[in-house]
């Protein structure tokens, strides 16, 4: 049984264009591969082996999209109320100001404050409201919005 994949519209948006590129780079990595094995033999042949291994490389990421996006589930966040998948938190740690979206694994990106539902942190801000604190992992936060 295949999993639902939690993505919010902006996700599902990048990973489409993401498709659409990989794609798109099918004739050029086939040119590739073409003019290396012109070259003789392919056993010693190091263009013919990264061109290869680019097209394994394309192709796998190519079947995960498209398997992500079969089984995905485009959040609909309508609460600002509290933290709920889909929302953006304005969060106060350490004295220092911070924004996270709530989002589900496939898109979490930490270092562009895109924070996994399923993360410690994703996980103790889940449910909370303006006003309330988070602890996990010994650090504590206090959530100032919510969009």
């Amino acid at each position: 049984m295949k999993k639902s994949v939690n993505l919010t519209k902006e996700g599902k948006k990048e990973l489409e264009e993401e498709l659409k590129t990989l794609k798109a780079r099918r004739p050029e990595i086939a040119e590739k591969i073409a003019t290396a094995r012109a070259f003789g033999d392919l056993s010693e042949n190091e263009e013919y082996s990264s061109a290869r291994s680019e097209q394994k490389t394309v192709e796998n990421r190519i079947l995960e999209i498209e398997d992500i996006l079969k089984n995905a589930t485009v959040i609909r966040s309508a609460s600002h109320s509290k933290v709920v998948l889909g929302a953006t938190v304005k969060v106060k740690i350490d004295g220092k100001e911070k924004t996270y979206s709530i989002v589900g694994p496939v898109e979490a990106d930490p270092l562009n404050g895109k924070i996994s539902d399923a993360s410690p942190i994703g996980k103790a801000l889940l449910g909370l409201k303006e006003g309330e604190e988070a602890t996990w992992n010994g650090k504590t936060c206090k959530i100032i919005k919510i969009d």
